[in-house]
């Protein structure tokens, strides 16, 4: 991918060109709403921020997304790949948003008042998966590695406390479906994050976000819910047979 010089460019027009540069500068505690009318390079001055670090990490965000063959991972390190890659979004993108769905609520909610509600369900949906994930990380997960372990070596597994893997797969299904019920409902209150003419740059990013947020989502769970989880069921009755 060609790197593109961006350091005459301003803040604001690298958001309008490509809403993804918002977030970003959003990481980097850059105003590109009401003061992005500043290049990149005063910007980058001002907050003391390495140029080349900044420019990096654009043209890095903006690549396309590799497409992988997950099928045909083992279990553990599509797990692992869950974890670095789904679960790490997550974990880094929930601030971003709550800071853009609070400011975009109190700035536009008087005129949009689904804005409150919006930011409402996605705080309520964001704690659910951060207690989610931990429970992947901590429980689900290691046992599927200790799964996967004994089979290659030909050893004995003791039963984990939660009995057979189904009851904690059908605990992360269920979660899963509620988080999927709650992005639709904030894609209805959103028209589907369509941003109205007079949407800010924050405004903008919010809904971006949202957007890009949700698609995520959706691969993480295909990952877990199509993959991950039935081989698991699948390699447990072989261990265990």
């Amino acid at each position: 991918m060609q790197v593109v010089d961006i350091t005459d460019k301003k803040v604001a027009d690298l958001v309008t060109e490509n809403i993804n540069n918002a977030h970003v500068f959003k990481k980097y505690g850059i105003d590109f709403c009401c003061g992005g009318g500043i290049s990149v390079k005063k910007a980058c001055d001002k907050n003391h921020i390495d140029i080349n670090q900044l420019t990096h990490d654009i043209n890095e965000y903006n690549k396309e997304k590799q497409q992988f063959d997950y099928s045909n991972w083992e279990l553990s390190f599509l797990a692992k790949h869950i974890e670095n890659v789904h679960h790490k979004y997550v974990e880094e993108n929930i601030p971003i948003l709550k800071q853009y769905a609070d400011k975009v609520a109190k700035v536009h909610g008087e005129h949009s008042p689904e804005l409150h509600d919006i930011k409402s369900v996605f705080e309520n949906v964001a704690a659910e998966l951060t207690a989610h994930l931990k429970k992947e990380e901590l429980i689900l997960f290691p046992f599927i590695e200790k799964l996967e372990k004994a089979e290659k070596e030909n050893k004995e597994l003791k039963k984990s406390h939660f009995g057979t893997v189904d009851n904690p797969i059908n605990m992360m299904e269920d979660e899963h479906e509620s988080a999927g019920n709650a992005f639709k409902e904030i894609a209805r209150l959103s028209d589907h994050y369509q941003t109205p003419e007079h949407a800010c740059n924050t405004y903008r990013a919010l809904y971006h976000k949202l957007n890009e947020f949700e698609q995520d989502l959706h691969l993480h769970i295909h990952l877990e819910n199509n993959i991950l989880f039935p081989k698991a069921i699948q390699l447990e009755k072989k261990v265990f047979s």
